[in-house]
Formats: structure tokens, sequence, C-alpha cells
């Protein structure tokens, strides 16, 4: 008998105080940004402004290329 495992890792939404842990800075900075149209990609979901941890990865790794 074959046993099959599917690893599925699912990784949630982040908002303003997540996202400023992982780049270290303050969520200030995270609105001064999304008000100057600057930074990662940003969901508005009613009130809450959210993140999507891979569109934040991929926004970080092309700063570095830049």
């Amino acid at each position: 008998m074959t046993v099959r495992i599917r690893v599925v890792e699912l990784e949630g939404l982040w908002g303003p105080e997540e996202l400023g842990a992982f780049l270290r800075i303050p969520e200030k900075t995270l609105r001064d940004w999304r008000l100057k149209n600057y930074g990662p990609p940003f969901l508005k979901l009613g009130k809450h402004v959210r993140y999507d941890p891979v569109a934040v990865r991929a926004w970080v790794a092309e700063l570095g290329a830049a």
C-alpha cells in the first residue's frame, strides 16, 4: 500500500502590525507609504488593510534587485 502525504503551507494575510514587524519599520511608515502609492501591494477589506506575504516578499526581492 502506497501512502502519499502532501504538505501544504498556508499563511494568512498580514495586518500593518505584522508587516511592520517583518520589515522592522513603524506602522506609521506603512500608512505614509500607502498614501504615497509606495510600498508593497495591499488590500482593503472593509476598513482593514491587509498584505499578502507572498507579494510582500516579491516586493522586497524586487527592491534588492534594483
